[in-house]
Formats: C-alpha cells, sequence, structure tokens
C-alpha cells in the first residue's frame, strides 16, 4: 500500500532595510535536518486553508504576522523531503525587518534575518525554492510599484532607488526611473527636505496610499 502524499506550505519572506534585501529563516529543533536552517513552514492541518497554514506557521515559528502572502509555486519532488512524499506549496512576502519583534516557538528553536548574499546551508530544497521566489520578486516590480511597506513614510527619491536597484541587483536609468514613477502618480512631494552628505537638500515624497493601492490592484506594467 502506497503511502498518502502529504501537503506542506513554507514561507519565503524578504526583509529590505537600508539598501540590503535579507531572508527569514528558523532554526529547525528537530528531526529531519535538526539545527539547520529552514524556512519557516509546516503541515497542512485537516480542514485547514493554504492560505491559514502558512501564515499561521509564520506566527508559531517566528512571531511575524504579513497580511498578505503571494503564492509562488508547488514544489513536489518525490525525495525533496526524508520523511516521505511531501508537496510544498510555497509563498511569498516583503516586509521591512524592524516592524517586527522575532520570535522562535513550535517546531523552531531559533529565528534570524540572514543577508541574501550570506544565507547559511538549507534544510530539503529551500535554497531552490528561494531562489525561484528571488526571481519571482525580481519579475513583479516591473509591473508592480514597491516600496509603500517598505520606506520610510517620509523618503528621498534616493530611497526609492535605492530599493529598486537593492531588488534587482543592478544600476537604474535615474533619470528614466524617476520620469516614469511620477508619471504613475502615486507620489505626493512634500515642502520639507533632507541634506544627505554634502549634496544640496532633496525634497521628501510620500506615498498616496489610496492611489497606490488602486495602482497596484489594477496591474499597470510599470517597465524600468
Amino acid at each position: 500500500m502506497s503511502t498518502p502524499i502529504r501537503v506542506s506550505v513554507d514561507a519565503v519572506v524578504f526583509g529590505y532595510e537600508a539598501g540590503k534585501l535579507s531572508i527569514l529563516l528558523i532554526q529547525r529543533k528537530y528531526d529531519p535536518f535538526k539545527d539547520q536552517w529552514a524556512l519557516p513552514g509546516g503541515f497542512v492541518l485537516e480542514n485547514e486553508s493554504l492560505e491559514n497554514a502558512v501564515s499561521r506557521e509564520l506566527v508559531e515559528e517566528t512571531g511575524v504576522s504579513i497580511n498578505y502572502l503571494e503564492q509562488l509555486y508547488t514544489f513536489g519532488n518525490p525525495g525533496r523531503d526524508p520523511r516521505g512524499h511531501v508537496l510544498s506549496v510555497a509563498y511569498f512576502g516583503l516586509i521591512r525587518p524592524d516592524a517586527f519583534s522575532l520570535l522562535a516557538s513550535s517546531d523552531a528553536s531559533n529565528a534570524q534575518w540572514f543577508e541574501m548574499e550570506a544565507l547559511p546551508d538549507l534544510a530539503f530544497d529551500h535554497k531552490i525554492i528561494i531562489e525561484q521566489a528571488f526571481l519571482r520578486l525580481q519579475d513583479k516590480i516591473t509591473y508592480e510599484p514597491l516600496g509603500f511597506e517598505l520606506l520610510d513614510t517620509k523618503f528621498a527619491f534616493s530611497d526609492l532607488e535605492q530599493l529598486y536597484t537593492t531588488i534587482l541587483g543592478r544600476a537604474i536609468d535615474r533619470r528614466n526611473f524617476r520620469k516614469k514613477f511620477i508619471a504613475l502618480n502615486v507620489l505626493d512631494e512634500l515642502d520639507e527636505k533632507t541634506s544627505k552628505g554634502s549634496g544640496r537638500p532633496a525634497s521628501l515624497f510620500q506615498f498616496n496610499e489610496k492611489r497606490y493601492k488602486d495602482l497596484k490592484n489594477k496591474g499597470i506594467v510599470f517597465e524600468i
């Protein structure tokens, strides 16, 4: 008699802060892969939706609660989990790490942010899942403006440029980027200015929440 296929969920939570992109990981408390670092996640309970499962596991293992996680992909290689044939439905989201206090519990002995360039060895196929999530994130910012949840309430336009440069991993045409972003009409330029370094004071901006969310819901293509 064949063993039934089990379903799990994993959460790829990207953190953005001070020009750095990081990943939220947990240290596993139990086998398999005891003491190794992994994505927050676990098995879906009976009569539990996938969305509720990934939110529950994230809170239980890290103390982080996110209003919206986007479904990424289903990973189903039969050998990906030594406990048997386990499908993992992965989700991803992007937050500011300083907005949360990490609290590991449940199946996690520790929870910690790691910079993308310095990830530890990971359990299961979680390295592959993270790579897929990062590619999706890079693709996503070409058709949806990002920044409302990640930047300070008031920010210099250079901070927005830095956010996109960090996620894309490459330089952008700053003049063209500014022109296109301003044309989206989701930013309000304030009367306030900020001084950074020896340059002239720069204007501060803030997102217009209503126009920003309306634009995101429309899914307007934003080519950089």
